[in-house]
């Protein structure tokens, strides 16, 4: 118990809420309702192992970035609360639990996860000779919709394809904000970022596009999965989340964790409860 804790809190286990709610926004869409019990129990579980095996090969590899951080010398990767075999065994069991529970959804959902395993396990790499490991970042996420569509219909629908896309953007456009607390960091260390490179104004312009995107790309799933009324209700009030967690980060960047954790955890709910009112009404 005591390890499965410092693993918790190595991946702050609390932030799978950023793609647990497309995921279920995809199945309850593709199941045009309520998808069963096993489902429900099975996708959890997958979304869980995929998280804890990027969050823990990101820790695992940025071990000699993060201790030269201020704001991230202290994480149990680094501070010495979790040694490496410790790191080594939780990412190597997340991916075969990912794989095993993988076969027991359908055949297209467990042979796609060695791809999901790859793009996930990838992103770390991205920041040592890319600025757009944002994009990676975003892809990574990108594939929950698509994978709880897989999980019910065995194929990938179209409008699973736009929420997927509105994804990308949504979380490519947070992650750029957030990036901007490593500008100097990054910039010094020889790292890869849109802020690093392209300096603030530029990296709030490239955010804010991004999550104009966004709200295009969810229409867009909105009216090719034939959603009514209550999903155009969660697309306004999405859109609302992001002007303001813009405005947010512009007043000062002191109000970045509060965009990034706060804002951007209640749009995926809220977004998940009207597509649950739509499809109930």
């Amino acid at each position: 118990m005591n390890y499965l804790l410092k693993m918790a809190k190595l991946v702050k286990f609390e932030h799978t809420i950023f793609s647990m709610p497309f995921i279920f926004v995809a199945m309850i869409v593709a199941a045009d309702g309520w998808f069963g019990w096993k489902l429900f129990f099975l996708v959890v579980l997958e979304a869980i192992f995929a998280r804890n095996f990027a969050m823990g090969v990101n820790r695992y590899l940025d071990r000699d970035i993060d201790i030269k951080n201020d704001r991230t010398k202290d994480r149990p990767s680094v501070n010495g609360e979790v040694n490496e075999n410790e790191m080594k065994l939780f990412i190597v069991a997340n991916a075969i639990g990912f794989i095993f529970f993988g076969y027991f959804i359908n055949e297209l959902v467990f042979y796609s996860t060695p791809f999901i395993l790859a793009v996930l396990g990838g992103y770390s790499y991205f920041k040592r000779f890319s600025e757009y490991a944002h994009i990676i970042l975003g892809i990574s996420l990108a594939l929950a919709p698509i994978g709880g569509a897989m999980a019910v219909a065995n194929s990938v629908p179209e409008w699973s394809v736009f929420l997927a896309f509105g994804v990308l953007f949504w979380v490519s456009g947070f992650d750029i904000l957030y990036s901007l607390q490593d500008m100097e960091f990054d910039k010094k260390e020889g790292l890869f970022s849109i802020p690093a490179k392209y300096g603030l104004e530029a990296s709030l312009a490239l955010s804010a596009l991004f999550h104009i995107l966004t709200i295009i790309f969810w229409y867009l799933f909105i009216f090719y999965s034939g959603l009514g009324f209550f999903a155009y209700v969660a697309l306004f009030i999405s859109a609302g989340f992001l002007m303001y967690e813009q405005k947010l980060v512009r007043d000062n960047l002191d109000n970045i964790p509060k965009a990034f954790f706060d804002l951007n955890g209640y749009l995926g709910m809220i977004f998940f409860v009207f597509i649950v009112v739509d499809k109930v009404i």
